[in-house]
């Protein structure tokens, strides 16, 4: 079984965030950057598989230069092999048909993505790259399980799960559940060093216009000050009269 595992390289949860150029670009100026952590959930699933039932592991990214450390990373974690598609990605359409074209060339039966990054939040992504080539596509999936080429998948729904099964091949939108906190692995430095010796390949970005374009950023209006109140009538007035929430 050949799976490829989508990486997002996203600004840390603790970073501080600020927008340059008129509110117009993100600032990258002392961020850290991580795996997109539903891709990692994904990412350590896709490692279950290869120790157990011997899968191949290949991880991709769309993005410059300044992602193959988030990328190697992915190597150190485990994966086979490592591709950067060069190009900016400004736009979920565009992302997803250079993923999409990797996954033809590449002939993948199992394509893993998080159900969606944690900076643009579009959710999009998997979706489209299941459109795109043809694949079943399991969102929100918090379980996977293979035999030959069926497919078993729990995934949430409101109010409770459902569970699907499915040929091959594949794609799904991960999150917590595919594999829990605990299970995520931090690079040791035997993966660290065979990691350098891994191949990391770059492709240039089919042609593929962006249906759509960042026009302005903002941040949420700050916190106002906290009322303090010492008897429930008073709460529920303010609760009716000033926030209008009952």
């Amino acid at each position: 079984m050949k799976i490829l595992v989508c990486i997002s390289h996203v600004p840390d949860t603790t970073s501080k965030i600020n927008f340059t150029d008129g509110d117009t670009k993100f600032d990258t100026n002392g961020v850290q950057f991580v795996i997109n952590p539903n891709d990692e959930f994904g990412l350590t699933r896709a490692m279950w598989f290869k120790e157990k039932q011997g899968a191949t592991v290949h991880v991709v990214n769309v993005g410059g230069p300044e992602t193959e450390p988030t990328l190697r990373k992915a190597l150190a974690i485990g994966a086979d092999e490592a591709i950067r598609i060069n190009m900016a990605p400004t736009d979920g359409y565009s992302v997803a048909k250079q993923l999409a074209q990797v996954v033809k060339e590449g002939d993948y039966n199992l394509i893993i993505g998080g159900r969606e990054s944690i900076d643009y939040n579009g959710g999009m992504v998997p979706g489209m790259i299941a459109h795109l080539t043809g694949a079943s596509f399991v969102n929100n999936c918090i379980s996977l399980e293979i035999e030959n080429d069926t497919a078993t998948a729990i995934r949430e729904i409101d109010g409770g799960k459902e569970t699907l099964k499915t040929s091959l091949p594949l794609v799904i939108g991960g999150q917590k559940g595919l594999v829990e906190e605990s299970d995520l692995r931090i690079p040791n430095m035997r993966g660290i060093m065979q990691a350098r010796s891994k191949p990391l390949q770059t492709k240039e970005a089919v042609d593929a216009a962006a249906e759509t374009q960042a026009v302005q950023f903002e941040k949420p209006a700050p916190k106002g000050a906290v009322k303090l109140v010492d008897s429930v009538d008073a709460l529920v007035d303010l609760l009716h009269n000033e926030a209008k929430v009952i």
